[in-house]
């Protein structure tokens, strides 16, 4: 004779883990934040590269017709206001040099010194 067959037992609950997305999603958030304000700098750099070519070629070009205080007028006008720019024409013989030097804004104030961007452009002086 075969002896009854016991029940089987209940499975058990799986163990409880709630909340462990949040934790993971906390843990991660720093490296994200640092991630993206890394992406936003580098834009802010390669926004500054731009505007200090764009402020050298104008300011080389009106300096080659119209002389070095003109130039600097026409660097600063064709870059963006909210740059700290230094523009310094100059004229030598048949050439006429630009240098743009702009300040990158940084995301984070306490980075660093701040980074400064300088481009040079040279033209024929027209005569």
């Amino acid at each position: 004779m075969t002896a009854p067959r016991r029940p089987a037992a209940p499975p058990r609950p799986p163990a409880d883990d709630r909340g462990v997305s949040t934790l993971e999603f906390a843990g991660f958030l720093p490296i994200l934040l640092l991630v993206g304000l890394a992406a936003v700098q580098l834009g802010l750099v390669g926004y500054a590269a731009g505007q200090a070519g764009s402020g050298a070629r104008a300011a080389a070009r009106v300096t080659a017709q119209e002389g070095s205080a003109a130039g600097e007028a026409a660097g600063h006008a064709a870059m963006d206001d909210g740059l700290d720019a230094d523009v310094a024409p100059s004229e030598e013989g048949e050439l006429s040099r630009a240098t743009v030097t702009v300040s990158v804004p940084l995301l984070v104030p306490f980075a660093g010194d701040g980074w400064h961007i300088t481009r040079t452009v040279t033209m024929p002086t027209d005569e």
